[in-house]
């Protein structure tokens, strides 16, 4: 029985995967605005929620700004320690 290789270990597509985290933390900051923005435009009946939406986007840029920065570094890391990216 043969296993087949991987061409690539996981970790040599960290740069674009740290990149487009951060452009994922800088977009849901334009979504968290944008829902905000929607929050004042709506009724009375609905802005609670409204609101609450957009403060619950408001918390994803950090989460994937970290992820990406945690990614980046284990690249990083990686490249460093001798293992040569392939």
């Amino acid at each position: 029985m043969t296993v087949a290789r991987m061409s690539r270990a996981p970790l040599d597509y960290a740069v674009p995967a740290s990149r487009c985290l951060y452009a994922t933390s800088l977009a849901s900051i334009a979504l968290c605005i944008g829902l905000w923005i929607r929050a004042k435009t709506v009724g009375e009946d609905e802005r609670s929620n409204a609101e609450r939406r957009a403060l619950f986007v408001g918390l994803w840029p950090p989460m994937f700004w970290l992820i990406g920065d945690t990614v980046r570094r284990a690249a990083r890391r990686r490249t460093r320690f001798g293992r040569p990216r392939r």
